[in-house]
């Protein structure tokens, strides 16, 4: 039997991974693009040659992977940036993304994508999308709380993101997670799910 293929995404802030480490713990096979952007942009990564030679020097630590500042702070100004970035970027995690699935022997594959709303090519890739929402004001003060980031950057990486309405717009299930839900009550509610989810 084929494995339900489950969109999951959020906002920043959302604990959109919280909800992919409960869906693991229930017997999914997760699939984090972060993860594997992350692991492509480290020293040695697939995308660090071509990335070298199209941004230089000043986007690559000194170990040899993506200084992820200095490209953050770029992207957010040039649209340009962004696309390269992308162009590098994209086709890799794409690549690794269908290995791992091809791989999986779970009765469900969670496809973590931050920006599957954003992306327009994940819909049709998916059985169904999960969105994991709470109030703008929730994912500002999470994310100041846990990367120590100032209000304005972390509203700019959200005006760089889909609108919570967008998202929710696309989604088949939604789990609002903002108080007064406590983790156990999420934990619940996850495990609900994965049994509809077949695990």
């Amino acid at each position: 039997m084929l494995a339900l293929r489950v969109g999951l995404t959020g906002g920043i802030g959302s604990g959109k991974s919280t909800v992919a480490a409960m869906l693991a713990d229930c017997g999914a096979t997760v699939i984090d693009s972060d993860a594997i952007s992350r692991q492509v942009t480290a020293p040695g990564g697939a995308a660090m040659d071509r990335l070298a030679r199209q941004f230089g020097a000043r986007f690559i630590t000194p170990e040899g992977g993506l200084n992820r500042d200095a490209m953050r702070e770029l992207v957010f100004a040039d649209a340009g940036a962004k696309k390269q970035l992308e162009a590098v970027v994209h086709p890799l995690v794409g690549e690794e993304t269908d290995r791992q699935a091809a791989q999986a022997a779970s009765a469900c594959i969670v496809f973590d994508v931050p920006l599957l709303v954003e992306s327009g090519r994940w819909r049709q890739r998916v059985d169904q999308v999960l969105v994991v929402d709470c109030s703008e004001a929730t994912q500002v003060a999470r994310v100041m709380a846990r990367n120590g980031w100032t209000r304005e950057a972390v509203e700019r990486v959200m005006a760089g993101q889909a609108s919570r309405e967008q998202r929710l717009a696309a989604a088949d299930i939604c789990i609002y997670n903002d108080a007064p839900l406590s983790l156990a009550a999420l934990a619940v509610m996850v495990q609900q799910l994965s049994r509809r989810f077949g695990l």
